[in-house]
């Protein structure tokens, strides 16, 4: 069975190679990919991805192809070992390519929410060095934008900020538009103590700042190590998850490939042995959503 496999797989590549004569495989793959994540990515999506790929971190058309590689070949060894099947086979390479697009929204949706994570904690770093200039609360955003250390999209969320102010007269609006776009305790603490300052006229404000500051360090800090220990865990996670799908191997062992064949005819064991990786693929995908999700939260 293993040899139909193998002829199943050189033969996709032939066709595909045959298709788009003069240009490699991969290219193939990943320029389809892309009109396919262009045409039907929702936009929010869109915007990640754009700023993803502006800091670098998205992936080369050489690693989306491995990662195919990897699920499609995953797969075939899953789909063979529980089924010894081609068609299921065949059936799950397809369906574990298919989750690539998923897998990648969700890797994107982690690397953009630390980037704001980021850029939220310099804004508000900055706001407060500013204030201990100008004792002013829009000439301390006005600072930060000057001072070119702020990057898009906050950077023309806190331009909108400063042309609020100017147009309200008054600062509670831009503070409500910014609470409203970065809903951080960081954020809100900060425009609290700057709401107190304006109302009450507060003039000895530096002790106040500096221990908002170090609070904002603190939080830091502990986002940061909460980063490295969900790293830690999702390797753990993952190698586990694994690990699972091999269980049938070890089932075969103990009662012989011939007898586990034998059962797949019966049409309840191929149910339950399908759900079996279903089970195990559901596990694995919540795992990746719970480790990609909520990163940067306070």
């Amino acid at each position: 069975m293993i040899e139909f496999i193998v002829v199943a797989v050189v033969f996709i590549f032939i066709i595909m190679y045959r298709v788009k004569s003069g240009e490699s495989v991969y290219k193939f793959i990943t320029k389809s990919a892309a009109a396919a994540y262009d045409k039907y990515a929702p936009y929010s999506f869109k915007v990640m991805r754009e700023k993803v790929k502006e800091l670098g971190l998205e992936y080369s058309p050489r690693q989306y192809l491995m990662q195919i590689v990897l699920f499609a070949g995953g797969a075939g060894i899953v789909g063979y070992l529980y089924f010894y099947d081609l068609i299921v086979v065949i059936i799950y390479m397809i369906i574990a390519v298919s989750f690539i697009p998923y897998i990648t929204y969700l890797r994107c949706k982690r690397q953009y929410s630390e980037y704001i994570f980021e850029q939220v904690q310099i804004y508000c770093t900055n706001t407060i060095m500013e204030f201990a200039t100008t004792q002013a609360f829009i000439k301390s955003l006005e600072g930060v934008v000057e001072s070119g250390v702020l990057e898009e999209p906050v950077l023309s969320d806190v331009k909108t900020m400063i042309a609020l102010s100017y147009e309200k007269g008054d600062v509670y609006d831009s503070i409500k538009y910014m609470d409203t776009k970065y809903p951080y305790y960081m954020v809100k603490n900060m425009h609290q103590l700057f709401l107190q300052v304006t109302k009450e006229g507060a003039k000895d404000t530096a002790g106040t700042f500096d221990n908002m500051l170090n609070d904002i360090d603190m939080l830091v800090e502990g986002v940061y190590r909460d980063r490295m220990d969900r790293q830690k865990f999702h390797k753990q996670f993952l190698t586990y998850g694994v690990v699972l799908y091999g269980l049938v191997a070890l089932v075969q062992l103990l009662i012989s490939a011939e007898t586990y064949i034998a059962m797949l005819d019966n049409l309840f064991i191929r149910i339950i042995v399908h759900l079996i990786v279903v089970i195990n693929t559901y596990f694995l995908l919540s795992g990746e959503k719970y480790y990609n999700e909520n990163v940067g939260a306070e």
